[in-house]
């Protein structure tokens, strides 16, 4: 009985040890937007009385802070919602159409995760570059689309989807077609509802991963009046005398979208993540 109990105060003891490490580094981050830099350097972990300063600062600073908070919007509620829609139909359709070259399209599609984004950049770059010069606006380096089109559709999560689509329930896809429905109204009326789940965790990991994005915006964005958050946030580093409070301030704001769409979306998030079909 005392081994028991011994047993379980380690594992509490480890596991209270083990939140710590993963909560302080927030923490911290929300006591030093608190701060001011001196504070911050002299690591200060109480708050401080400069929020409001730091928040004034990093708004009116000529960076174009909140300019930047609606092109990260923008550009990541966007990229979601296509991703969405392109990669689980892509995912529907090879896993429910049967055909001959089916699996070695899929094969090769999984193959393309091997490469890494570095390798596609030149290539990115030098046909958003020949699209902008034939005269079609909007469309090539520095626009937001140049930015949202090479993510609207991934081998990961039409891989992601496809998986989950092995869980439909195929009594119901027969049932619509005997009744009479396409393939369009099936997707649209029957398919989404039934996946919400899978839906959920393909845009909580869609929306963190454009709101996040920083190399290929950097290399696609030139104009500095449409720079991403990340982009500001690490201009914001690389000045010669950083202003850490203002920094940690933009940090803060810049984690609270991803923040709240993950805690609001937890459940199904991890429903999504095991295949689970509601």
């Amino acid at each position: 009985m005392k081994k028991k109990k011994s047993l379980s105060i380690l594992k509490y003891f480890f596991m209270i040890i083990v939140s710590f490490i993963s909560i302080f580094p927030f923490l911290w981050m929300i006591i030093s937007a608190t701060n001011d830099a001196r504070e911050i350097t002299a690591v200060k972990l109480t708050f401080g009385t400069h929020l409001v300063e730091n928040l004034r600062n990093l708004f009116h600073s000529d960076l174009n802070f909140g300019a930047s908070l609606g092109y990260s919007t923008f550009i990541a509620v966007i990229t979601t919602v296509l991703a969405l829609l392109i990669s689980s139909v892509a995912g529907y359709g090879f896993e429910i159409f049967r055909s001959k070259a089916r699996d070695r399209v899929f094969n090769i599609l999984l193959l393309s995760m091997m490469v890494p984004f570095c390798a596609l950049m030149i290539p990115l770059y030098r046909m958003f570059g020949a699209v902008g010069k034939t005269g079609l606006t909007g469309i090539g380096l520095n626009t937001l689309i140049s930015v949202i089109a090479p993510y609207v559709c991934t081998a990961f999560l039409i891989f992601f989807f496809r998986q989950n689509t092995k869980s439909f329930p195929k009594d119901i896809l027969e049932a619509a077609r005997i009744d009479g429905l396409n393939e369009t109204r099936i997707f649209f009326h029957m398919y989404m509802p039934v996946m919400k789940s899978s839906y959920a965790a393909g845009a909580i990991i869609t929306f963190m991963s454009s709101w996040n994005n920083y190399l290929w915006p950097l290399v696609a964005l030139q104009d500095p009046q449409k720079r991403t958050v990340p982009l500001i946030l690490s201009a914001m580093g690389s000045s010669y005398t950083p202003d850490y409070g203002m920094i940690m301030a933009g940090i803060v704001i810049a984690t609270l979208p991803t923040g709240f769409l993950f805690f609001m979306m937890q459940k199904q998030f991890v429903a999504g993540m095991i295949g689970s079909v509601k």
